[in-house]
């Protein structure tokens, strides 16, 4: 248990962490991972508003996170519930109350919610204490429900969680809420970059993007960690690394219609003109000023390259589309080899190929498991960074539950429950 001091200390440094990240899904993971340290919690989750419904959007449980082994994420499915008072988080987010439960299976039965128990049964897990709380931004306004989840004494013993804690997880709330906020602000931006490609290219869509976002992000951080990287720069760059990779394709908004919209395989005339959207897409963030913009740039001007060499654009002058060699030159630069090619630029071109193998177009239906695995294995050391390809099926089961998580089409079914 962490002392008074201690406490202080981490509240500050929470608050400015959280205030440093900008991706929605990584200030998600910060705040959870962050609050749970605080209060001592097994578990948690986090739903956002959508409209009328609460989505559980984000979740961590050490418990069964430990059950699958090192160094293995906590795979699980999202769900909407109604915003009213039958669930523990619809009462939370429609009373805009705290809700501080000892215990979730010993109700007084005067409550006007329950305790649905479907996830602990099919999990194994048992849920206990839960101190449940609205963010609400500074217009009043709820933005979502964030619930912990079986405060543990310093035995690692489940108690419920005091009444002071009340007064504390608001604090909380209130930091997260304004983090959230922000986050969801820059990726509306993005998804709104992303729809000006999509009125070009139907493939462009805001699915297809969060998943090679998300894809991209966990590929970065099993390739971190079996190279050793520090956590502290993984969470930076990982912040950076899901919106620079879900702007990949941005350069597509300069590729004519006739080209994009073909709905049959391209030419090769065809197909070299669309080449030219990886150093378009560079150009858009040429007047760097951040560290963020020239990471996108690496990004879309690298997403295509191959390691051994046969890929696109090459050394190329983002400013000119001329080789670097020779910039006033036509045609493409002399060829980028394995570690030539950025990192970012490696990853993106692993989660862009398995998502696009994955997915149906018009001049092809989508491939079953079997032969895009086979597809991602044969790329290895040609097409693909070959350790890049190894975290791919490392992280294989959490890249399929990152793809259910943003489908192309959302079912109006899609309901769930889970631990309240």
């Amino acid at each position: 248990m962490l002392s008074e001091s201690q406490k202080i200390d981490l509240i500050t440094q929470i608050s400015l962490d959280i205030n440093e990240v900008k991706d929605l899904d990584v200030v998600l993971e910060r705040i959870l991972t962050q609050v749970r340290r605080f209060f001592n919690a097994d578990a948690g989750s986090i739903y956002l508003k959508e409209g009328d419904m609460l989505r559980f959007t984000y979740t961590q449980n050490e418990t069964l996170r430990a059950r699958q082994g090192p160094d293995r994420k906590l795979i699980y499915s999202t769900f909407s519930l109604p915003i009213n008072n039958q669930s523990i988080a619809g009462f939370v987010a429609h009373n805009r109350e705290v809700v501080n439960l000892p215990d979730v299976y010993r109700l007084e039965g005067s409550e006007p919610y329950t305790f649905d128990s479907d996830f602990d049964e099919i999990s194994r897990y048992r849920t206990r204490s839960v101190l449940a709380v609205p963010m609400t931004n500074q217009r009043g306004e709820v933005l979502g429900v964030m619930q912990l989840i079986n405060a543990q004494d310093d035995q690692g013993r489940i108690i419920p969680f005091s009444r002071s804690d009340e007064t504390v997880i608001r604090h909380f709330a209130t930091t997260a809420a304004l983090a959230v906020e922000r986050a969801q602000m820059t990726r509306n931006i993005i998804l709104r970059m992303i729809s000006m490609a999509e009125l070009r290219d139907p493939k462009e869509t805001g699915a297809h993007v969060n998943r090679v976002g998300s894809y991209s992000v966990e590929l970065y951080e099993v390739w971190a960690r079996k190279k050793g990287i520090p956590g502290a720069q993984v969470d930076r760059q990982k912040d950076m690394l899901r919106m620079a990779a879900m702007l990949h394709d941005v350069g597509k908004v300069a590729i004519s219609d006739l080209i994009l919209k073909k709905p049959a395989r391209l030419t090769e005339d065809e197909f070299e003109l669309m080449k030219s959207h990886t150093f378009l897409g560079a150009r858009l963030f040429r007047e760097a000023q951040s560290e963020f913009d020239e990471l996108a740039a690496e990004v879309a001007l690298n997403h295509h390259e191959k390691w051994d060499g046969t890929g696109y654009p090459g050394h190329i002058d983002p400013r000119t589309g001329g080789p670097l060699d020779d910039p006033g030159s036509p045609g493409w630069g002399r060829p980028k080899r394995g570690e030539e090619i950025p990192l970012f630029g490696r990853i993106v071109a692993v989660a862009d190929v398995y998502d696009a193998l994955r997915s149906r177009r018009v001049y092809k239906e989508a491939w079953d498991e079997d032969r895009i695995l086979e597809e991602m294995e044969k790329g290895a050391g040609t097409h693909f960074d070959p350790e890049v390809v190894e975290a791919f099926f490392d992280s294989l089961d959490v890249l399929k539950s990152i793809a259910q998580r943003y489908p192309d089409e959302v079912s109006d079914t899609e309901t769930a429950s889970s631990g309240g």
